[in-house]
C-alpha cells in the first residue's frame, strides 16, 4: 500500500493551490492534493467498500473525478468536501453492486422508532409484480433531493438505524426523520402515479 504512504512537503494552503488548478488546470496541482489527501480517501473508502484492492480502485477514480469536479465547483473546505465525495462515490458503488435492490421494507411492517405506524412502499405481491415495482422505486429514488435519497438508501437498502444515518450524514435526527419521511411520502406518490399508468 505504499502509495498512499507519502506525505506532502508543499506548505502551500489548499485553497491556493485550488484557485492554481481552476485558473491552468494544471493536473501537478492535483497531484498535491492528491499526495495529501489519499490515505484519508483511501480510509473512507475502506469504511463503505471493506475490501482494499476496491478502496484502492476507488480513490483513483475519485481523484480523476476531481479533474472535471474542481472545474464547476466552487469549494471553500476541500478535506470536507472530498470526505463528502469520497462517501457519496463508495454508496453509489454499493448500490450499482446490489443486483436486485435489497427493498423489503420489513420496517415498515412495525412501528418505526417513534412509535408511528408505517406500511409497506413495496407489498409482497407476485415477483413479476414486485420487480417492476423496485425497478420504479429506483427510478423514483433518483429524483429525491440529495437529502432525501441519501437518507432513504441509508435507512431502507443499507438498514442503518436514524442514529447512524445521523452520524455518516451530519444530520441532525430530527432532520434525518424529516428527510425519510418526506422521501417515503414521495416515493408514494412516484410509485402510485406509476401504477396508475
Amino acid at each position: 500500500m505504499k502509495l498512499f504512504n507519502f506525505k506532502s512537503s508543499e506548505d502551500t494552503p489548499d485553497e491556493i493551490l485550488l484557485s492554481n488548478f481552476k485558473r491552468t488546470g494544471d493536473s501537478a496541482v492535483l497531484g498535491e492534493m492528491f499526495k495529501r489527501y489519499a490515505h484519508l480517501v483511501f480510509g473512507v473508502c475502506m469504511k463503505y467498500l471493506k475490501d482494499p484492492d476496491s478502496a484502492q480502485d476507488m480513490v483513483m477514480q475519485i481523484f480523476e473525478k476531481l479533474l472535471l469536479d474542481l472545474k464547476k465547483h466552487e469549494v471553500n473546505n476541500f478535506k470536507a468536501w472530498l470526505y463528502m465525495v469520497s462517501k457519496n462515490e463508495c454508496l453509489m458503488l454499493l448500490r450499482k453492486e446490489k443486483t436486485h435492490m435489497h427493498v423489503e421494507f420489513q420496517k415498515f411492517n412495525d412501528k418505526d422508532e417513534d412509535g408511528m405506524e408505517t406500511e409497506p412502499l413495496v407489498h409482497q405481491e407476485d415477483t413479476e409484480l414486485k420487480e417492476a415495482q423496485l425497478l420504479h422505486l429506483e427510478d423514483g429514488i433518483k429524483i429525491l433531493n440529495a437529502q432525501q435519497k441519501i437518507c432513504i438508501e441509508l435507512f431502507y437498502m443499507q438498514n442503518k438505524s436514524y442514529e447512524e444515518v445521523s452520524e455518516i450524514t451530519g444530520y441532525s435526527m430530527l432532520q434525518v426523520k424529516s428527510y425519510i419521511q418526506n422521501g417515503k411520502r414521495n416515493l408514494k406518490i412516484y410509485l402510485e402515479n406509476k401504477n396508475a399508468g
